[in-house]
């Protein structure tokens, strides 16, 4: 191994780490200490480049690091003991993991010669995460440290992005060596392809220029390739309307005409309806999860499928295509673009100004989604947050469940990393840790948690973290007393059978205050302004207890293995 740095006095492997971290430009990170790492926390003691945050639950450190990813861009990092601590990480992992997230998560792990032996707090979490990583390390000689760690950086952050694990014996740890810096990386079996190729980006903007009835699907591909301009110059030039799936919120401006907003099982019924009619659909950066094709033999039947994304096992998976483009979603639309601006394409403007005049027909006969309750609805009360801090620019992340919906569908956003949210696992607990992670991240930005009853209380200890480093995160507390999204499934599927979703819960602006935070309650919707007026002015961790109708449901809604264009409007309104 060659390397650019050579220190003459040996470091142990605790030492390597951390000068490794700062060669990577870490300086923040999420951990829970153990006794396998305890070496590491010894050298944290008097390293005051890097600041680690002590979180309360290891499923907690990973949420942060990874909401510290998606506001950043950057790579998330979290440090975690052996045995529970590593499997208390896993969900984490795999969170990351289906939503493309960069992470490196370091673990600790027995000594060398007990690995094998079930010694105490000993895990095989190379075993346990190898299908829910990126890919994963065991350390077994401190001379391979920093050159593993750089691998780690350099594999989670490129192609597409992912955690990576790296598992770090206790003796290694202890072991000494001269620290070596790495200058390159060989991976002979890792080679993300970034570049299209131009025979296939020529046939995909041909195709696109001749299409009538085209759509543009953005994944969270564009938002990892920074691809948001591309996007938005070639949707303008072609006269091409865009879709966003759940993790692309922001990637094309949301207020603009041609704008469809979300598609999908909760997505607006004019977006499912363009997609199901499209005569060309142009999918960037997603992996067609079943969330946005639902009965897949209808998904767009009629169209001829461009997909474009940086994994070549994500082609042709769920969805069969006809030109399959394996590149970098940036790279891909800018060769595009010069294509396009070198040569004279007829791009059929007036009939795609037809199809988005449909597209427009079918969005100006969608109903509310205003709920008529005597009680506070839901609904009002995201509307209106969203109302009163848009220009704010705020940081939203989101729990998993009704409310996840209800904000997506009602919060619009013009710029990406902004919305925070768990899609492919859908993990309960991830967004009060995860927008922890992004007060870390972002210390001068309003940042929202709009959480469920049921799902704040999977996670709801780091409010004594947030208290600790006072990261001033609000947390909009969706109280309607049951696991809202399995209670709506349970009325329409299962004869109103609630069987285990009536759930208790605590005072919680008294816990708020037990934890020496601040709580408020809130149960009309004239006291909804007022009270975030005073959450946001106060400067601490908040959270308010929004006390709202029971059986309020989410629609649009399309039954799962249903066609995207049979949607549920209200219990007795579907659009065929």
């Amino acid at each position: 191994m060659t390397g650019i740095e050579t220190k003459a006095d040996k470091l142990t492997g605790a030492q390597i780490f951390l000068e490794c971290l700062k060669k990577e430009g870490v300086d923040e990170i999420f951990g829970y200490p153990g006794g396998v790492i305890l070496t590491i926390y010894e050298a944290l003691y008097n390293c005051k480049e890097i600041k680690h945050y002590l979180v309360r639950h290891e499923q907690a450190a990973i949420h942060a690091a990874e909401g510290y990813a998606r506001v950043t861009g950057r790579a998330g990092v979290a440090l975690v003991t052996s045995g529970p601590g590593a499997t208390n990480a896993i969900t984490g992992i795999a969170n990351a993991y289906y939503d493309g997230y960069p992470l490196v998560v370091f673990t600790g792990q027995v000594g060398s010669s007990q690995i094998g032996n079930d010694a105490f707090q000993e895990a095989d979490i190379v075993g346990i995460t190898r299908s829910c990583c990126k890919h994963n390390y065991l350390v077994k000689d401190v001379k391979d440290l920093s050159r593993i760690i750089k691998e780690a950086f350099h594999i989670a952050t490129t192609g597409k992005p992912g955690p990576v694990v790296v598992d770090m014996p206790k003796d290694i740890l202890s072991a000494s060596t001269e620290f070596v810096w790495p200058d390159k990386i060989k991976l002979p079996g890792y080679n993300p392809n970034y570049n299209g190729h131009p025979k296939q980006i020529s046939k995909a903007l041909e195709l696109l220029c001749d299409a009538e009835r085209p759509v543009i699907i953005a994944g969270g591909g564009i938002v990892a390739s920074e691809a948001m301009d591309e996007l938005k110059q070639l949707a303008d030039k072609l006269n091409v309307p865009v879709a966003n799936t759940l993790m692309a919120k922001g990637a094309y401006p949301e207020d603009d005409p041609k704008s469809l907003g979300m598609l999908g099982m909760h997505g607006n019924f004019w977006t499912n309806h363009a997609v199901t009619n499209c005569d060309v659909l142009f999918a960037i950066g997603t992996r067609f999860n079943d969330r946005i094709t639902g009965c897949l033999k209808r998904f767009a039947r009629d169209a001829q499928i461009i997909h474009v994304d940086i994994d070549p096992c994500s082609i042709n998976k769920n969805v069969k295509v006809d030109i399959p483009i394996i590149g970098d979603a940036k790279n891909v639309m800018k060769a595009m673009l010069e294509d396009f601006n070198s040569h004279e394409y007829d791009i059929n403007y007036e009939v795609k100004q037809s199809w988005l005049e449909q597209i427009n027909d079918w969005r100006n006969k969608r109903p509310s989604l205003e709920c008529s309750t005597e009680k506070l609805s839901a609904v009002t009360v995201i509307k209106k947050i969203y109302e009163y801090t848009k220009d704010m620019d705020p940081i939203v992340a989101t729990e998993v469940g009704q409310h996840q919906m209800w904000a997506a569908q009602l919060w619009k956003f013009n710029k990406p990393r902004r919305f925070v949210t768990s899609g492919g696992l859908g993990t309960m607990g991830f967004g009060f840790p995860a927008a922890m992670g992004a007060s870390v991240a972002l210390k001068d930005r309003l940042i929202l948690n709009i959480a469920g009853d049921g799902s704040i209380q999977m996670n709801i200890q780091e409010l004594a973290t947030c208290v600790e480093y006072n990261l001033p995160v609000i947390n909009i507390i969706i109280n309607n007393g049951y696991l809202g999204m399995v209670r709506q499934w349970q009325e329409k599927l299962y004869d109103k059978h609630y069987s285990e979703t009536k759930i208790s819960g605590p005072d919680f602006v008294k816990v708020a205050e037990a934890y020496g935070a601040r709580g408020f309650r809130v149960t009309k919707e004239d006291e909804i302004i007022p009270v975030m007026k005073e959450a946001i002015e106060c400067k601490q961790p908040v959270f308010i207890d929004f006390v709202v109708e029971e059986c309020e449901m989410v629609y649009p809604w399309v039954l799962a293995g249903n066609p995207l264009n049979k949607v549920l409007l209200s219990n007795s309104c579907p659009i065929n």
